[in-house]
């Protein structure tokens, strides 16, 4: 691309999103003050935060067309996903078959975009030439040596749909939150669920309170994504925190909402401690907090974090310590080499992954994110679709390069178990939030294992899809708990499907697309083609690892299970009888201002990754995938670890695709029938495996495994240490104290009755003393002349016997 038009596409891309960054922030502060601009009684501040995130979306759009104007459309077209021949000519043939395997990995690799074999000479020309990303800085905060804090900002196609997603989602959501907020339009809001004195707990309305932290968390998550450098990123990975913390307690009065809050910030900084050692790593051995430097000349002289790891095939150089460990070379500035030991790469991305685990309640720090239904439901759509859960997956997509394979390893199999548990406690759950909550979860999970096995796009692509889906699914649960009067409990509900219509449907899209059900060749929504993807690679990772046969099974069980909670979370909501008269009494379907985002939603739910790994969307992400990852990694020691290419994926993407759509199938007839025709009981199942089920309800007990772990140790520690203050430290202060008030008195005593006794003896013998004198001062002269000549007789008479 010529050097003058593609600055000008970066001052275009950096000028749109930053308007759509600031946009929120703009409006937080606005917002916050409108409380006092107007009575709470009006919408005002919720029309300045849709305008604000919306005209942020169309920033976002626009900059996006304007980079792939730039680039010629090139991250639109399809990338044969180099498994053409293979896939879909003898996909059954090629699989297992190393000579083979071989020969399609050659076709393959040549037609991935790092490795572009262009058909002619310009079209090759062309390839070199676009470009992946713009970077630069706002303004530097400070120097120290090599250390430079800048507010930056990197921009590629990851950033370009991360903000297009975020905003139209969180668009949506706000309209939405409008008509769900309403009963905050009050001077009086009485709040049912807090019991005081007098009854129920009555406050002023916080409508304008609750716009104005949505812009907040909304200007986090936007600058977590646009975010140059390292340290821009702790920034506002902290500052998501605090914003959800704000968000999940927004019911302060509430005990059970105050408790979410707390546990939500205090399990997120668990992660952050670990989040924060692998920076430290980072910066002492890279002395840098640039990603990359997407310029080749500023590369030369000031390489990025990435550039100084991985060489331009993306391939990482070791070498052997004379003590036979092994180090990772390091290419600085002007080709300078350095080492650094392997082990510490490794534990640098464990932390780094580390505070992925508690922003995306990834096992073991999952038991913050079901609590956090305290918050609005608006809130919870957000927090689990766009922003805050979203933000761990997207982090580890973004230091991708920086991961070893034991690294990846390591998130694949967290992100497999974290979605096995979480989808086996959906199953029982009854609070139709808190269904979707451990679907979050996980689905989390999925994305983790795809990241963990070498499908970096397979991984975001979920992202994507799921933040669709599953923030439709959650405003149709608070389009229901808004039409049965906040009811969330599911065995209360049932038949609402003609009641409220809309909801039932757009639920439904939400539910086909979050299970990966499909006609293959004829309709698919965007679950389908994502899912699938991580399958595939699961699948392929499996088969070049034969010891981790589990991190294809975890994920084919999980498809199963998905599909039969989430039917169940239908069939009872929308089908069958009413189980609670009063409660389908009174139902009723939402106003347009909660409906309308339902359906813009379910078409993006549904349709977002048509194409699937032909489509639009897989081909705009593969366009930032990190160089190397399109064609795997061969066995590195001393794991021996292999990363599947995409023609390894693509020889198995077929035989993964039957397998996961034969056992969603599976899923959802079982969940019909328990919970949709009820030829089988549920209670039965419940009866007879009874143990089994109270360990789900309990949620696996990780509650009460913490509780006795860290909980109770922690009061019983706190305990002693407040009895050791209340006796030892407070008993010596005390003790001091009294032995100095009892010195002081005896001071006190000593200096009134000695000190001042000897002082006011002297002074009273003094005055007496004078008294006496003064009768021989009487003024008469010859009086004085006796006196003087008796004196004078003395002194002679004295000085006379002395000499003697």
């Amino acid at each position: 691309m010529d050097p003058e038009i593609y600055k000008q596409t970066g001052d275009w891309l950096k000028c749109l999103l930053t308007i759509a960054w600031l946009l929120p922030l703009a409006g937080f502060v606005a917002e916050i003050f409108a409380g006092y601009w107007s009575t709470r009684l009006k919408k005002t501040a919720a029309y300045l935060a849709v305008g604000c995130i919306g005209t942020g979306f169309v920033c976002s759009l626009l900059a996006s067309i304007i980079w792939l104007n730039a680039t010629n459309w090139h991250p639109l077209k399809p990338h044969h996903a180099a498994h053409d021949e293979v896939a879909h000519g003898d996909g059954e043939n090629a699989a297992g078959e190393h000579h083979e395997s071989g020969h399609a990995e050659e076709k393959h690799a040549a037609a991935d975009h790092d490795h572009p074999v262009a058909t002619d000479e310009k079209d090759a020309e062309a390839e070199h030439d676009r470009p992946t990303a713009v970077s630069g800085t706002y303004y530097q905060i400070a120097h120290f040596g090599k250390l430079k804090l800048d507010i930056g900002y990197y921009i590629d196609s990851l950033t370009l749909v991360m903000f297009t997603m975020v905003t139209l989602i969180a668009t949506c959501i706000h309209v939405f939150a409008i008509g769900y907020m309403s009963d905050e339009l009050t001077e009086d809001y009485e709040d049912h669920f807090v019991h005081v004195g007098q009854g129920h707990l009555h406050r002023p309305g916080r409508f304008y309170r609750f716009f104005a932290f949505l812009s907040l968390f909304c200007f986090s998550m936007l600058g977590l994504v646009i975010a140059g450098n390292v340290f821009m990123v702790f920034v506002f990975w902290e500052l998501v925190g605090i914003c959800s913390y704000l968000l999940i307690g927004f019911y302060v009065e509430r005990k059970s909402a105050s408790t979410a809050a707390n546990k939500a910030f205090i399990v997120n900084r668990v992660g952050d401690f670990g989040f924060l050692i692998g920076l430290m790593i980072l910066w002492t051995s890279f002395g840098t907090f640039t990603f990359t430097q997407p310029d080749e000349a500023l590369a030369k002289t000031d390489p990025g974090l990435f550039q100084m790891l991985r060489d331009d095939q993306g391939q990482i150089t070791t070498q052997m310590a004379p003590d036979e460990s092994k180090l990772v070379v390091l290419h600085g500035a002007g080709g300078e080499e350095s080492t650094i030991p392997y082990y510490l790469m490794v534990a640098a991305g464990i932390g780094i992954f580390c505070g992925c685990v508690g922003k995306s309640a990834q096992f073991p720090l999952q038991t913050w994110l079901p609590d956090a239904m305290e918050g609005p439901t608006p809130v919870s759509a957000l927090v689990h679709s766009a922003t805050m859960v979203a933000a761990g997956v997207y982090l580890v997509g973004r230091f991708y390069p920086m991961f070893m394979p034991e690294v990846l390893l390591t998130i694949a199999y967290i992100g497999g178990i974290t979605l096995f548990m979480a989808a086996t406690i959906a199953i029982v759950a009854t609070d139709i939030k808190r269904v979707l909550a451990y679907s979050t979860i996980s689905q989390l999970g999925y994305m983790m294992l795809g990241l963990g096995v070498g499908g970096w796009a397979a991984g975001l692509l979920h992202l994507i899809t799921h933040a669709f889906f599953k923030s439709l699914m959650f405003l149709c649960s608070g389009s229901v708990i808004h039409g049965c009067h906040h009811e969330q409990e599911m065995p209360k509900m049932g038949g609402l499907r003609k009641k409220m219509p809309i909801t039932a449907y757009t639920m439904l899209i939400g539910v086909i697309a979050i299970t990966g059900l499909a006609i293959p060749g004829v309709l698919a929504f965007s679950g389908y083609h994502s899912k699938d993807a991580i399958l595939a690679t699961s699948l392929a990772y499996a088969r070049l690892n034969g010891s981790h046969p589990l991190l294809f099974f975890l994920p084919l069980a999980g498809a199963g299970i998905t599909a039969f909670y989430m039917f169940r979370l239908w069939f009872y909501t929308f089908a069958g009888q009413p189980r609670d008269e009063h409660v389908h009494d009174h139902a009723h379907e939402s106003p347009w201002v909660m409906t309308a985002p339902l359906l813009i939603l379910s078409v993006f739910a549904a349709f977002v990754a048509v194409g699937g790994e032909e489509g639009p969307l897989w081909s705009m992400l593969v366009h930032s995938e990190p160089v190397g990852v399109a064609n795997g990694t061969e066995a590195i020691p001393p794991g021996n670890i292999n990363l599947p290419s995409h023609a390894h994926v693509g020889e198995v993407h077929a035989e993964a695709g039957r397998y996961a759509l034969s056992i969603a199938v599976m899923g959802g007839v079982l969940a019909y029938l328990f919970y949709g025709i009820r030829v089988l009981n549920p209670s039965d199942v419940k009866r007879q495996l009874s143990g089994v089920h109270e360990f789900l309800v309990e949620k696996w007990r990780f509650d009460e495994l913490y509780d006795v772990m860290f909980v109770r140790p922690v009061h019983i520690v706190s305990s002693w240490i407040s009895a050791f203050d209340r006796v030892v430290i407070d008993g010596f202060l005390h003790g001091t104290a009294k032995v100095t008030m009892d010195v002081s008195e005896i001071d006190r005593r000593f200096d009134e009755t000695v000190i001042d006794g000897i002082v006011n003896w002297v002074g009273q013998k003094t005055f007496a003393i004078g008294r006496s004198l003064s009768v021989v001062q009487t003024g008469q002269l010859r009086q004085y002349v006796v006196f003087i000549a008796g004196g004078l007789f003395g002194v002679l008479m004295l000085v006379y016997l002395l000499s003697f």
